[in-house]
């Protein structure tokens, strides 16, 4: 069997954000991992809100992966999921506006987003938040984390 022959690994992503009031301080929390190794990451941010955090994870995970793998994006957002595989081809045709003629919220996140998506193979996955799924509860875990320690 030669290299060409092996499906590479999967690296895989798993996001989540929060706020405690919304707007309010926000936080982010990111589990990398690739085969056995696992990596953390977090943030926070005042005067933010739920959907920023979201979106924001999402971000700091892609940016933690400097080549071209396969990814698996696993969130509890459907605004952060159906956004990127749905609702943002429209947007850019219409020039960040909704499908009713409004401004794209958060478009700054959505335009960094839709960049770094286009430098990967990625399958996003949905998960219900707070179900027990272990990865999404150490992504919050590390954004609730995040928000303990920021002083806003």
């Amino acid at each position: 069997m030669s290299s060409a022959d092996v499906t590479p690994e999967v690296t895989e992503i798993f996001t989540d954000g929060g706020c405690r009031g919304n707007p309010g301080v926000g936080g982010w929390g990111v589990l990398l991992r690739h085969g056995s190794v696992e990596k953390t990451l977090n943030g926070a941010a005042c005067d933010t809100t739920n959907n920023r955090m979201e979106l924001t994870a999402v971000i700091e995970g892609l940016k933690a992966i400097h080549r071209p793998v396969p990814l698996q994006i696993t969130t509890d957002s459907k605004y952060v999921k159906d956004g990127i595989t749905q609702w943002v081809h429209n947007w850019k045709k219409n020039g960040w506006k909704t499908a009713a003629k409004k401004p794209v919220k958060n478009e700054d996140l959505w335009k960094v987003l839709d960049q770094l998506v286009q430098q990967f193979e990625i399958e996003w996955c949905w998960v219900k938040g707070h179900s027990g799924h272990r990865e999404n509860e150490i992504a919050d875990q590390l954004a609730n984390q995040a928000m303990d320690e920021m002083s806003c």
